[in-house]
């Protein structure tokens, strides 16, 4: 029988049975972390994306020495308080610069004396500052020890925000629950023990110093010399009490408020005690640049607003959910997707970019380290958080006059981003100077926002920080006429910071990233109205291809022997970035990089110095090269900086080699939490399961086997 048209058209027009959607409560709840001892690797967290606290196992910060000496330090941190020792010699970043004479034969100077006495000086300040210790107390019997808690079980109720820490103590129960204002810059608990109304158990509030600056990873609080800091307090009544926290320039405002019948008395000059009450006691602790406000939300009012917060993030993100498959790293997968995405919401939004740790601790002084924000916040806009990257991005526009001015120093046009910054982005001595694959984030970042929301609001939002960026760039090459391209350096840190910085020159990703910038930035104009910038299009036409030996690429073009040399086989292999981060293009040759990617999985040192986004960067370009099951192995393969912790930290270590499963005490760890692996998870997933522009296969870095099963929503594509 011939059908009619209409009859044929509403066949063909009418939709299959809608996909079930995804039960994103269940989805997370599979995951929240379950603690039943006292883990030094397991510290829990709440924070609101620039402030936040970490909890050990008594659900405060009882156990701050032991989680800091063996695993994941406890601390309460924020990304506004920064503290500066007084510049006595009036040291500048003149002090500790020498000249390198670049490919034009121009001679300028970078600040990369690091050792010397104005180089540590800079570098170290300014520095965050810790605001705080919440701790237990044992009143008249000794100190708390780890051995005295008994039947410890905390669970933190990621949907809700919530950390819920149950023990015995001197056999009796103790029941906490701690949990973070999504807004302010506020920590509230509740507190329920027969040992609060006998007087045995109380809360103590003390304010270090700050941290040891002696170190620069992971240091520990310092409590010594507390003559030179002062903790005042400016206001108290029976149920509240402020406190202005001063040392040199640096202050900041503190206050606690609790329910009635406790008390607050002082001990010493830099600690508070919080007792009594009857048997349960909520108290809120609030921080905060400048005073604070008479009236604080209650333990009650902040739990409710956290629960608002966190199920509406849940809820209005991307969810991937691989629930019903039978291979087993599929729940792996979706276990540190959930963890990590929690991470970076409660440690990458703050007002000033973060550090490489987040909120948990401090390492490099605090300092944000703009190459990373690639990896610290790329994954927001694909998971359907652009307002996180947006606060990031909002640094970076206010501080477009800094990068101005550094161009103009270094005969540059635009605005050139320094790598290692303090809140106001003075660039810090070191080689970081040299860096330059931190130059064309902001362009990246920009265009991911502006997929998401393709308006004229988002062009005239971003513009400046776009262009800007492209005319710094651009102007960091040098054309060569006897060669007819470009080239970028000397001198030269590249990504893979192993090479000679004075000699480099025309790295393979730099390249790459060149290219793209340069035409997205062209993009960009022309979506303004604007012509094209015809020296952007004489470089793109002028680069010259990316440096290969041997049918590879190799990492850098003055230096070719990166698959000859085995001390030229570790840190970061970034000769698969161009087809992994970025999307390839006319300048990659896909097998020349299928061998590329071979000789690394082959020869590349996986035992000592390789980082932990590198796996997740491995796996987008093994996923682009549609080899899946290779991209799934490199995603998770075991290794001393892909191991991931209860709570979802992936701790950094040392050179040293270590047994697969070491005690926590053989540990040696250069950062405790390293948070650019979890953003390059993230982003990784979201490539493997959403995909890339002019990609039509579905899920394609996930095997093929029929042992996966995938439901994803709200996830976007890469570019």
């Amino acid at each position: 029988m011939i059908r009619p048209l209409t009859a044929i058209l509403l066949l063909v027009a009418a939709p299959g049975p809608a996909a079930e959607p995804i039960d994103r409560k269940a989805l997370v709840a599979r995951h929240h972390p379950v603690i039943r001892q006292v883990d030094v690797d397991a510290p829990v967290f709440v924070g609101n994306g620039g402030f936040g606290f970490g909890a050990d196992v008594t659900g405060l910060q009882t156990f701050a020495t032991e989680y800091h000496r063996h695993g994941v330090p406890v601390e309460t941190l924020c990304r506004w308080a920064w503290y500066s020792e007084p510049n006595t010699e009036g040291y500048t970043l003149a002090d500790a610069s020498r000249p390198f004479t670049r490919a034009d034969g121009s001679v300028v100077d970078y600040p990369t004396r690091q050792s010397s006495e104005p180089g540590q000086w800079l570098r170290r300040n300014p520095r965050n500052h810790p605001l705080a210790q919440l701790a237990f107390e044992r009143v008249g019997d000794g100190a708390i020890v780890p051995a005295d808690i008994g039947s410890p079980e905390q669970t933190h109720d990621l949907w809700r925000g919530v950390i819920d820490s149950r023990f015995t103590l001197d056999d009796a129960p103790v029941q906490v629950t701690t949990t973070c204002h999504p807004e302010l810059d506020l920590i509230a608990v509740r507190v329920e023990s027969p040992l609060l109304a006998t007087g045995k158990l109380a809360i103590k509030l003390a304010f270090p110093r700050g941290h040891d600056a002696s170190i620069k990873n992971t240091p520990p609080l310092d409590w010594s010399e507390p003559e030179s800091h002062t903790t005042r307090v400016t206001a108290e009544s029976d149920q509240s009490a402020t406190f202005l926290r001063q040392r040199d320039a640096m202050e900041y405002h503190a206050a606690a408020a609790w329910t009635p019948g406790a008390r607050g008395t002082r001990l010493g000059p830099h600690a508070f005690r919080l007792a009594g009450g009857g048997p349960a006691l909520e108290f809120v602790i609030a921080f905060s640049p400048e005073p604070l406000p008479a009236a604080l939300p209650d333990f009650g009012e902040t739990v409710e607003a956290s629960e608002a917060h966190w199920s509406a993030f849940w809820e209005s993100g991307a969810a991937v959910d691989f629930s019903g498959s039978t291979d087993p790293r599929a729940a792996e997968i979706e276990e540190r997707i959930v963890l990590s995405r929690h991470l970076m919401a409660t440690q990458c939004a703050g007002d000033v970019p973060p550090q490489e740790s987040g909120l948990t601790c401090s390492t490099w002084y605090g300092k944000h380290h703009t190459e990373m924000i690639w990896w610290h916040a790329a994954h927001f806009p694909l998971w359907g958080d652009d307002r996180f990257l947006e606060k990031n991005l909002a640094w970076y526009r206010k501080r477009l006059p800094a990068a101005r001015e550094l161009a103009r120093s270094r005969g540059l046009e635009g605005a050139r981003w320094p790598k290692m910054v303090g809140p106001g982005a003075r660039e810090s001595p070191g080689g970081n100077p040299l860096i330059v694959w931190n130059q064309p984030h902001c362009v990246y970042l920009c265009e991911l926002l502006y997929r998401n929301d393709p308006s004229r609001k988002t062009l005239d939002a971003y513009r400046e920080l776009v262009l800007e960026t492209a005319a710094g760039a651009a102007s960091m090459l040098h054309f060569d006429e006897d060669r007819g391209t470009y080239v970028l350096g000397p001198p030269l840190w590249i990504a893979q910071e192993i090479y000679d910085q004075a000699s480099s020159q025309n790295p393979s990703f730099e390249l790459a990233y060149w290219r793209w910038a340069l035409e997205t930035a062209q993009a960009w104009r022309e979506r303004l109205g604007m012509e094209r910038e015809e020296k952007w299009d004489h470089i793109i036409a002028h680069l010259p291809p990316l440096p290969e030996k041997d049918g590879k690429y190799v990492a850098l073009g003055s230096h070719p022997d990166t698959w000859d040399n085995i001390d030229s086989r570790h840190d970061h292999p970034t000769m698969l970035a161009p087809l992994g981060i970025l999307p390839g293009g006319p300048m990659v040759d896909r097998e020349t990089m299928e061998r590329t990617l071979d000789a690394v999985l082959e020869h590349w040192d996986w035992e000592t110095k390789i980082w932990g986004w590198d796996y997740p960067m491995i796996a987008m370009t093994a996923a682009r090269l549609g080899r899946p099951e290779t991209a799934v192995e490199i995603l998770l393969r075991e290794g001393p900086n892909n191991r991931y912790l209860p709570t979802g930290h992936c701790p950094q270590r040392s050179d040293e080699k270590l047994p697969k499963n070491p005690p926590p005490g053989a540990r040696k760890r250069e950062i405790a939490a390293y948070l650019p692996a979890n953003g390059a998870f993230l982003s990784a997933v979201a490539l493997m399961v959403a995909g890339w522009d002019g990609c039509e296969a579905e899920h394609p870095g996930i095997p093929k086997d029929g042992r996966w099963k995938v439901r994803a929503e709200g996830l976007k594509p890469l570019p």
